[in-house]
């Protein structure tokens, strides 16, 4: 993340690289070259993981940039098929490789993953974006140097209370309930996705909220039982279940990938969401 501006990524120009010294030269090779690193800042600055993980307290991950290794990551028809592309290119270009992609929480999951892009293909990203007006398509140039993080905390308007484990309280207007959430991990996101893919398979109806309401709440007045959570969320007023998608999108550190949008069909300037489709890992050559 740029160090002169805390909101953004450190990346473009206010990138910071690794300054170190190279290791030393070995062997008889009279060609050594060595991946130049830098320091991304994470949205959650390191404040929700415990001790003994390797980011509690940290606010930055150094990572290398991509190479053709990463390529072969990415192009690996085996990874495709198993969902484990961006956990494997992460992990490839972490310097400290005790750190695991299935254990960072999803906010930071994603700085890194924009960030490791931006070293391997610039930060130039050309997507289809959809009109919130006209529903027509259209392409347009973002600039990925250009994301925000939102680190949290942002949530006068909500009653919440934020527990020394790194959890929140949040009360819900219509059945007066209490609930406490937590942020999802790297493996919660591949858990729903793959939850997701089996009932639609099976023929099944989809229920994405729920699936992730019954993922993020750990209890429900107190009540930590699971069956309980569950069956609390299958019975939640419809007001209460937007009262507490509004409160934990104020909670959960993560990346601001809203841009300014002006449609060329009907000319309406709106902030759109960034639409991460194939071409953002897998950029046309």
């Amino acid at each position: 993340m740029a160090r002169n501006n805390a909101s953004r990524l450190g990346l473009g120009e206010d990138k910071k690289q690794d300054t170190s010294p190279p290791p030393a030269a070995t062997g008889n090779s009279e060609f050594q070259f060595v991946t130049p690193t830098e320091f991304v800042e994470i949205p959650t600055e390191g404040k929700y993981y415990p001790e003994g993980h390797p980011l509690h307290g940290q606010k930055t991950v150094e990572i290398r940039y991509m190479t053709a290794k990463e390529e072969d990551i990415l192009s690996s028809a085996t990874l495709i098929k198993n969902n484990m592309v961006i956990d494997r290119l992460l992990h490839s270009v972490f310097v400290d490789k005790t750190i695991n992609p299935d254990l960072l929480f999803v906010g930071d999951k994603n700085a890194l993953l924009i960030a490791t892009r931006v070293t391997g293909y610039g930060s130039e990203y050309d997507t289809q974006v959809i009109c919130p007006s006209c529903y027509s398509s259209s392409e347009h140039a973002f600039s990925l140097n250009d994301i925000n993080l939102y680190k949290g905390g942002d949530y006068k308007d909500f009653n919440i209370e934020e527990s020394d484990e790194g959890t929140f309280y949040i009360d819900l207007p219509m059945s007066k309930v209490r609930v406490e959430v937590r942020l999802l991990l790297g493996k919660d996101e591949k858990y729903l996705a793959q939850l997701a893919a089996n009932k639609q398979k099976g023929g099944l109806n989809e229920t994405p909220l729920t699936d992730q309401f019954k993922r993020v709440i750990i209890s429900v007045n107190g009540h930590r039982n699971k069956a309980a959570v569950d069956k609390f969320v299958d019975n939640m007023p419809a007001r209460d279940s937007r009262h507490l998608r509004s409160a934990y999108s104020k909670i959960v550190p993560n990346v601001d990938m809203k841009f300014g949008f002006d449609c060329p069909k009907c000319n309406l300037h709106s902030r759109v969401e960034v639409p991460l489709g194939p071409g953002f890992l897998w950029p046309p050559t």
